[in-house]
């Protein structure tokens, strides 16, 4: 975040410029790796010291404005969070945090089982704020606090300056990136660093994204990992997915390092994809932030009070994929003989209702020694389970699905420590028949292709008048391509015959509105193209 406030991106730019995001990063080349020491990155992935995979669900906490208000790291630990990301100031443009008070920070972060982000606020909107430091000088503090980081490579990330690049001329972020991340790795650094993209953060013009893979080169021990914030930018799920699983799909570690949820004069960011796609993603997300902002609509918290939750706070923490429903502690805590006892399974659940797109599905609840923090909501096929959503309460509709359809469901607990109940009894609905009528365009390309393979995109665009609630689209391919990953959807193929049932987040489509569907495949030596596409039965013209 912007000390405090918000700067506006020039829109009309933004919009142009994620729209010619085309090319998708290239494959990963790993760098030679030294021995994983506390929380490193293995294969795109944060794992702790152990190998286990580590999540993050947490907040921002703006500490160095605030310094005398470390009961909040308790406050949002009692919430359910797993990590937080403390706002540290170099002296550059706020006074720095002394050696003694950070140590102070990664103290009381450890006694309240988190995972300490650490960041150096002062460089942000550097370049076009005058007032921002160089991630140069954010190295140099870090190097100053060594005595009190070494060692903790298990509990701290350090993040090296927050949205270090402003909007006028972003290329520049690269250089300087790299030759931070060098200055530290010689200063004998080994923990996991993470850094932001410029643009404020948000990489609207795509500088970060098309230079990740020659930024985490850079990094000899390959504890790299990316961060994202996004706000206003970001008020589409196309935008969102399209960002996320360009890294994913490289193996380039990403999390969501800041996100908003209220509306303000640049936009409304689509939050609800933002905590879908990174839950369906595996991916972490910090909200920024716990309170103090000077734009209070940003507040989590009020006054740091704990009790009164925000709705933005509420979203955050007891929304569907919030953090009550699914952040698991890092082990690095329970390794001494902590909470290792999971939940009684929940009650089969019951359905209600049951349209032809969703279906609400309540549960009797689970009981657990500690406490229930949440619960995920799986579709059941065979052998084989799809997470639907997760939720804190005992009830959630799960919405995205196809008419006339047969689905099996099932409810599993879960703690604050992470440990997962046994699974539920099952339900099995089948959804209304019909669904809405679709007056349809569909865009299908193929973004990039290899030996054997290729990344593809499907746009698919309501030219009707009212929205579409809840779609499957079908098509069949010409040749012998294989879907093997797809995401803004569920897919399901037989033979060369596709059927993809909306996501959660993708599944409206208003009047005049279009979603996004992107997949990766195999194929032979041709690839051509699908000739048809149906959206809920009804024929799509081709766009």
């Amino acid at each position: 975040m912007r000390s405090r406030t918000r700067t506006a991106p020039r829109v009309a730019a933004v919009v142009a410029a994620l729209l010619s995001l085309l090319v998708p990063l290239l494959s990963l080349a790993t760098p030679a790796q030294a021995a994983a020491t506390g929380l490193h990155i293995s294969n795109g992935r944060l794992l702790e010291g152990n190998g286990n995979d580590f999540v993050m669900r947490g907040v921002n906490h703006a500490h160095t404005w605030y310094p005398n208000q470390t009961q909040s790291l308790a406050d949002v630990k009692a919430l359910g969070a797993n990590t937080v990301r403390v706002v540290l100031a170099d002296g550059h443009r706020w006074t720095a945090n002394s050696a003694s008070d950070v140590a102070n920070v990664v103290s009381q972060c450890k006694a309240n089982r988190l995972i300490c982000v650490l960041e150096v606020h002062d460089t942000t909107g550097y370049g076009e704020d005058a007032a921002a430091g160089t991630l140069d000088q954010a190295a140099e503090y870090w190097i100053g606090l060594k005595s009190v980081l070494a060692g903790q490579e298990n509990y701290v990330v350090i993040n090296i300056g927050n949205e270090p690049w402003g909007n006028t001329s972003p290329e520049g972020w690269t250089d300087p990136t790299i030759a931070a991340i060098k200055k530290l790795r010689n200063a004998g650094f080994e923990h996991t660093i993470m850094v932001d993209a410029p643009n404020w953060g948000q990489d609207w013009q795509g500088v970060m994204r098309a230079n990740a893979q020659s930024v985490y080169s850079a990094d000899t021990t390959g504890n790299l990992i990316f961060s994202i914030h996004m706000y206003s930018v970001y008020d589409t799920a196309a935008e969102i997915t399209d960002y996320l699983n360009a890294f994913v799909n490289a193996k380039l570690p990403i999390l969501i390092g800041e996100f908003g949820g209220p509306a303000d004069q640049w936009g409304d960011p689509d939050e609800d994809t933002m905590m879908a796609a990174a839950q369906q993603l595996r991916l972490g997300y910090l909200a920024w932030s716990w309170s103090g902002n000077t734009d209070p609509i940003l507040d989590l918290a009020v006054n740091f009070d704990p009790s009164q939750l925000s709705s933005w706070g509420r979203r955050v923490f007891n929304g569907a994929n919030g953090i009550a429903a699914t952040s698991k502690e890092a082990t690095v805590y329970s390794s001494g003989g902590g909470d290792t006892t999971p939940p009684t399974a929940p009650g089969t659940p019951t359905a209600s209702a049951v349209t032809s797109s969703s279906v609400r599905l309540t549960w009797a609840a689970a009981t657990d020694a500690v406490g229930v923090t949440g619960y995920d909501v799986v579709r059941v096929s065979g052998g084989n389970e799809t997470a639907a959503t997760s939720t804190a309460a005992t009830s959630a509709t799960v919405s995205g699905l196809a008419p006339s359809t047969s689905y099996t469901f099932a409810v599993y607990a879960r703690d604050a420590a992470g440990n997962r109940s046994p699974r539920s009894g099952t339900v099995t609905v089948t959804t209304a028949s019909g669904g809405s009528s679709a007056a349809c365009g569909v865009g299908y390309r193929v973004t990039n292709e290899w030996s054997g393979g290729f990344q593809g995109e499907i746009v698919i665009r309501n030219t009707g008048s009212t929205a579409i609630d809840g779609w499957t689209l079908r098509w069949t391919f010409p040749d012998s391509q294989r879907i093997t990953n797809l995401w803004g959807g569920t897919a399901t193929q037989s033979g060369a015959e596709v059927s993809v049932a909306s996501a959660s987040y993708t599944a409206t489509i208003p009047a005049a509105g279009s979603v996004t569907v992107g997949f990766t495949a195999t194929r032979s030596t041709a690839n051509p193209s699908p000739g048809a596409f149906t959206l809920n039965g009804s024929t799509c013209s081709l766009t």
